[in-house]
């Protein structure tokens, strides 16, 4: 009884707790999905079912179309995991367009229509599959889930097809997104690879559209790529989206807009999707909506952009690794190269086979040694026999001759050997010589053999995979500048509130939903918030408005009484950044200091005032004008400058003033086709309110526009772009396309209409505007043909032609084989200033000590001058 109740004791410790089978089990399960069933193998790019499906077809296939329902039964036998899977799977691989080709209704990645049923469409191997990816000599076989069957391990693929084809799986705890890229592409940085040159790779899809690489980081994990649809500007009303972005479908993207305009962010009246052969969606606008602008908002709030974050996870080894695209492509190619040479040895092995019994059978037939067995009784002799009667020529062959070449030689027939011609046997071997010769050499020259069989990839399949979607660089739009003005902005400034929902208070402004609103209260505080139904900034408001960040135009005229000392302190000031709803105080924040007078300029103005002192004031002026232009614009921490030390009875506004700021410089961005003031591309000129630019576009028209960043200009149709110059003249080159005669011709711009093209040449087909400007002279340097030389010659254009008409044809150009004109640098004159300077006499190095001082009183506050406070 007690060794029984041992044993049992004995037996408990091997039972194991129900927390150990749970996570023996979920790890079991965890490496199943990740290995089995999510993430691609490196050495193929394939998941099992892909893996699967191609074995499967291979083994069906005859050349002819197979019904896709017969292709997943056959892989039924592989893969275990039912129909469904392998139907998704076949129709995925189907619609990538590479490896299977496809008969009946594949669907539509781009509409995102799905492919009819299995039984009604077709499929059968591509040409290009059949070449990289079978070879049953250098393929690792392993059996099927029941045994039945073989199926390969992975692939021997000679080719990238897991960055071709790209790949998405989510596995426990796990995830894999490989983004596909371009067939030509990968070819030459395969073979830039085995060049020992340097690599770089960007994705590219079927989709197309436009896509921002900067910061794709080799597909590695924190990387991300921008993706852009192509919207073209129709006409004034109507917005035409050509390519859509990857991972979207035109379904998914018109719901997208429509979402965006239910919510106010955007203002269109319809979108119609006349996607065909060719993808096109037209977006119809509301009347008075800019269509740059639209085009950003649509980029901002709809699927018209998307961000992608690559994830570049594979098998290698049976483990799961994060490797960048490059090292993938790196080790595909070093697979490439190795399973090249292995079908190289294998078929010099065969050679070597092929003219060892070339040889054998000569020397069998030629030295008449069957005849020697026709008295050999036994098998056993017959074989003796042979083996004898090749001993002299043994020495001549590259391995010993076994017991199986002397049993192929009895096979020889009679009819064989009385009608064996020595020479055709000696040509038969001299081409296995040579061809055995030639196998040598490749295996000697495994990188240049490598480099041809890429080559011969691309020229053989290489036809219309050419990239479809364009690498560019985007700019950052800000949503809150093109949000459509959805919300209406009211204000109750004595009890401090503001918001879209007090609809019986002040009205201020129309604004966006996702806007920040600036408020100053008397008391001096400043403050931004985001709008919203109703929100309390504090009581006795006294501005209020949109506040946009970084506004270095918007400055601030404030006068406050400093409760400390009494005096009346004036200050203008901007405010460019800061922490939303934090409260900053304008004055010296001391007891009893309030604001006086305040002004905001969207343009930096400076208003004159007149300022009214109490009759009490000791002061002889009791009445006296300011204007704000005599103070420096400075932030808003700056204390401000002395207006008055004597109490102040009134301010009131006198008389506008112009802007302090003078004109605002504008860059053109050539990359992106954008304005901006950050000093990125042209330098255009400075501009005042009243300017405009001139855009010339090579189809031979021009196009005066605003300078507002949120323009939008095609960089690839421009042939320049300036700062609009009404009293200068046009000069331009252009070459009909009728008589395919160049002219030249000079004219000033009598259109005042902006945002509308003008043509000024030949409307006839195949025109062309080679240069045009907007100023006094135009001196150009023209590169043309004699014969087969390239000649270059400079003219200017203003002494040519006298000015015309902008409709005139112009004059001939004296070369009529123009290839291209650029404009001349012009030679500066450099101006001379002389470098002797006199001895400095003492009153002047005294005043300019005085002026030093002074200027440091005025920023401590000494003088009237600043008084600023620490913020």
């Amino acid at each position: 009884m007690s060794e029984e109740l041992t044993h049992e004791e004995d037996g408990l410790h091997d039972v194991l707790p129900v927390s150990g089978m749970y996570e023996s089990w979920f790890l079991d399960y965890a490496s199943y999905v990740i290995l089995e069933r999510a993430v691609p193998a490196v050495q193929d790019g394939f998941k099992p079912v892909q893996r699967r499906i191609l074995h499967a077809m291979k083994e069906m296939d005859d050349g002819r179309f197979n019904k896709v329902a017969n292709i997943i039964g056959s892989t039924m036998q592989y893969h275990p995991h039912g129909d469904a899977s392998i139907s998704d799977a076949i129709v995925n691989l189907g619609q990538k367009d590479l490896l299977i080709d496809m008969q009946g209704n594949w669907g539509d990645v781009r509409t995102g229509d799905g492919a009819a049923a299995a039984r009604y469409i077709e499929a059968r191997l591509s040409k290009f599959a059949l070449e990289v990816i079978y070879n049953p000599q250098t393929t690792d076989w392993q059996l099927s889930y029941d045994g039945r069957k073989k199926e390969p391990v992975t692939f021997p693929v000679k080719f990238p097809l897991l960055l071709a084809q790209g790949v998405e799986g989510i596995a426990v705890g796990l995830s894999t997104k490989i983004l596909p890229h371009n067939f030509v592409e990968l070819i030459h940085a395969a073979i830039n690879i085995l060049k020992n040159k340097k690599v770089t790779l960007y994705p590219d899809f079927l989709t197309g559209g436009k896509v921002d690489v900067s910061d794709y980081n080799d597909g590695l994990r924190g990387g991300k790529i921008r993706v852009r649809a192509a919207i073209e500007e129709m006409d004034s009303k109507t917005l035409v989206i050509k390519d859509i972005p990857y991972s979207t479908t035109t379904t998914s993207l018109i719901d997208s807009i429509i979402k965006a305009n239910d919510k106010g962010k955007i203002k269109i009246k319809q979108v119609i999707d006349n996607t065909a052969a060719e993808i096109e969606i037209q977006v119809k606008l509301a009347p008075g909506v800019s269509p740059d602008i639209t085009i950003d908002a649509l980029y901002a709030f709809t699927d018209c952009e998307v961000s992608i974050s690559p994830n570049a996870c594979i098998i290698h080894e049976d483990k799961p690794k994060f490797l960048g695209v490059t090292e993938i492509l790196k080790m595909s190619v070093d697979q490439t190269v190795e399973l090249l040479k292995r079908e190289l040895e294998i078929k010099k092995g065969e050679l070597m086979e092929k003219i060892l019994f070339s040889s054998l059978e000569k020397i069998f037939i030629e030295n008449r040694i069957y005849r020697d067995i026709e008295e050999c009784e036994t098998w056993e002799s017959v074989l003796e026999t042979i083996d004898k009667g090749l001993d002299p020529y043994k020495p001549q062959f590259y391995r010993e001759i076994v017991q199986d070449d002397i049993i192929k030689l009895t096979e020889i027939r009679i009819k064989r050997i009385s009608k064996f011609d020595a020479f055709k046997a000696d040509e038969l071997m001299r081409k296995l010589e040579e061809e055995l010769a030639e196998t040598e050499h490749h295996l000697n020259n495994l990188t240049e053999y490598a480099i041809t069989y890429y080559q011969n990839l691309l020229d053989k399949y290489g036809k219309g995979k050419e990239r479809k979607t364009e690498i560019a660089n985007f700019d950052t739009i800000s949503a809150t500048v093109v949000a459509a003005n959805n919300a209406k902005l009211y204000v109750n400034r004595e009890d401090g509130f503001i918001g879209y929902g007090l609809k019986k208070d002040e009205f201020v402004c129309d604004c966006s939903d996702i806007d920040d609103i600036i408020v100053f209260r008397k008391d001096g505080i400043c403050q931004v918030t985001r709008i919203q139904d109703k929100v309390f900034v504090g009581k006795n408001i006294l501005h209020v408005g949109v506040f946009k960040k970084g506004d270095e135009r918007m400055v601030y005229n404030l006068i406050y009484l400093e409760g400390k000392s009494g005096r009346t302190m004036i200050k203008r000031f901007q405010v460019l950044s800061v922490t939303r709803d934090r409260e900053y105080d304008l004055t010296k924040g001391t007891k009893g200091s309030k604001v006086l007078y305040f002004s905001a300029n969207p343009n930096g103005e400076a208003e004159t005032i007149t300022v009214y002192l109490t009759a009490a004031s000791k002061a002889r002026k009791k009445v006296f004008d300011f204007d704000f232009s005599e103070i420096e614009i400075k932030g808003r921490g700056a204390g401000g400058n002395i207006l008055t030390k004597y109490p102040v009875r009134k301010i009131q506004f006198k008389s506008a003033g112009v802007s302090t700021l003078g004109g605002l410089d504008v860059w053109y961005d050539e990359v992106v086709g954008r304005l901006n003031t950050d000093s990125r591309g042209q330098h255009l000129g400075n501009f005042q309110p009243e300017d405009n630019i001139i855009v010339f576009y090579k189809d031979g028209s021009y196009e005066l526009t605003s300078f507002e960043l949120t323009n939008r200009y095609e960089p690839a149709q421009i042939v320049s772009i300036s700062r609009f110059a009404p009293d200068k003249m046009v000069n331009a080159v252009y070459m009909d396309g009728d008589s395919k005669t160049v002219y030249v011709k000079r004219f000033q711009i009598e259109t005042t209409t902006a945002n509308k093209r003008f043509a000024f040449i030949s409307e006839a087909k195949g025109s062309k505007l080679y240069y045009a400007n907007n100023a006094d002279s135009a001196p150009v340097e023209v590169s043309y043909k004699d014969g087969r030389k390239k000649e270059k010659k400079e003219y200017d254009l203003s002494e040519m032609i006298d000015v015309k008409g902008w409709k005139a044809v112009g004059n001939k150009f004296p070369i009529q084989t123009v290839s291209e004109i650029a404009p001349r640098a012009v030679q500066q004159p450099v101006q001379e200033k002389d470098t002797e300077e006199g001895p400095m006499d003492l009153e002047t190095l005294k005043d300019n000590i005085r002026h030093e001082v002074e200027d440091e009183e005025n920023q401590l506050g000494l003088f009237g001058g600043d008084s600023s406070k620490d913020d």
